[in-house]
């Protein structure tokens, strides 16, 4: 092995590479929108994001092998050049059937953003830097998957819809020249050894402690993709709000995403990963529950004014978001480190399972919308609950 050490990436570079496919959720408060002008129903439009999330499953699979063989920069830019394609053809877009294929390939290049960081991450960072370098990066994702509905809102408010992915073609285009300049590449040739795709599948399967954390992953990406898909017709169709209005409530679950993933950077000093995790997955399983009162109550019980509504929904939403980032950055920390040989290959494999357990969270999201606000509390609730008891189950199998 060489000498030579790898320099480090800025992980400001790493967070804008994460960022960016969360940031394809600008379309959000359109949902409702591009059911209209398609002229096809709130499911269908929910489905698009179901399509996504296939498309970055597929996407990370894909990539992370590919990365171990070629390394890390070529994949990343050879992906954002795929995502600027998806978003052309999804701006051009006059059929939910061609937008939901064109959304398949954004994802698939957007993808590069999250297996790619996190094999960069562990190619570059070690030991207790490792762990915050993800909760760094988690805290940055949040922030973009928040922000993006917001500029989204105000796009659909004053241009229309398609307008979202020329935004978006800006952005990845950007970054490109961005990463082109400043990132290193950090899996060099010489680390670079023949790996078997099947091989450490096998392994992974076998890994309880893997399996229960990329089904944790999934579920709780499950919740926030979820709320994206139900999110605008909930708050715009049932609550009448304004696209604007409800892209500016991102504001504040961005706010409450970052400092959850502040506090968990925090923890780090005092707590091991697996207990911050835990705390994550308490205040998501109250926050659910809370908003599920809410919403029975108000519906069966008593109907308390709209604005309360709005306010009480939206603060059970901030909670939610202040516990993903404890949960999501702490189980990437812990599932997999005996994979260190092959974390290109390992990382695309573990993304793939749990972003293919997402687009089956949403799918299942779209397949419950029935135009009540019942549904998605009660939902979120079932993949909190779902998620403590896997998280029991992996204390059991590795005790």
């Amino acid at each position: 092995m060489s000498g030579h050490k790898i320099r480090l990436p800025a992980i400001w570079l790493l967070a804008l590479m994460g960022g960016l496919p969360q940031f394809a959720e600008t379309v959000t408060p359109s949902l409702p929108d591009i059911a209209a002008a398609l002229r096809t129903s709130g499911s269908m439009a929910e489905y698009t994001l179901t399509v996504y999330l296939i498309g970055f499953a597929i996407g990370t699979l894909f990539w992370g092998q590919l990365s171990d063989k070629l390394g890390r920069k070529p994949c990343v830019l050879a992906g954002l050049a795929i995502f600027i394609v998806g978003c052309a053809g999804c701006y051009f877009s006059s059929t939910i059937g061609m937008l939901m294929s064109y959304r398949f390939i954004q994802a698939f290049g957007g993808s590069i953003g999250s297996v790619l960081g996190h094999a960069i991450c562990r190619d570059a960072y070690h030991g207790p830097a490792l762990g915050k370098a993800y909760a760094s990066i988690v805290i940055a994702m949040a922030v973009f998957s928040a922000i993006g509905p917001v500029i989204g809102g105000l796009i659909a408010q004053y241009l229309d819809w398609p307008s979202i992915f020329l935004f978006l073609i800006l952005c990845a285009m950007a970054l490109s020249i961005v990463l082109a300049w400043r990132l290193p590449e950090t899996h060099r040739a010489d680390n670079r050894k023949p790996v078997s795709i099947i091989e450490v599948m096998l392994s992974l399967v076998k890994n309880k402690k893997v399996i229960g954390l990329a089904l944790i992953v999934g579920a709780c990406n499950g919740i926030m993709f979820s709320y994206f898909a139900e999110g605008p017709f909930y708050f715009i169709e049932l609550l009448a709000l304004s696209p604007r209005q409800y892209g500016l409530s991102f504001l504040a679950i961005s706010i409450s995403s970052m400092l959850g993933g502040m506090v968990s950077k925090k923890l780090h000093k005092t707590h091991k990963p697996e207990t911050i995790m835990g705390y994550g997955l308490t205040i998501v399983l109250m926050a659910s529950l809370a908003s599920s009162i809410l919403v029975l109550t108000h519906n069966y019980i008593l109907a308390l004014p709209t604005t309360g509504v709005v306010i009480l929904s939206l603060a059970a939403q901030m909670a939610i978001v202040f516990g993903v980032p404890m949960v999501i950055g702490n189980a990437h920390a812990l599932a997999l480190v005996d994979y260190k040989s092959c974390i290109g290959t390992a990382s695309s494999l573990f993304g793939s399972f749990y972003y293919v357990l997402t687009a089956f969270c949403t799918l299942g999201m779209g397949y419950l919308h029935n135009d009540t606000l019942v549904v998605m509390p009660l939902y979120f609730l079932g993949l909190s609950v779902f998620m403590l008891i896997i998280q029991q189950w992996i204390k059991k199998t590795i005790a």
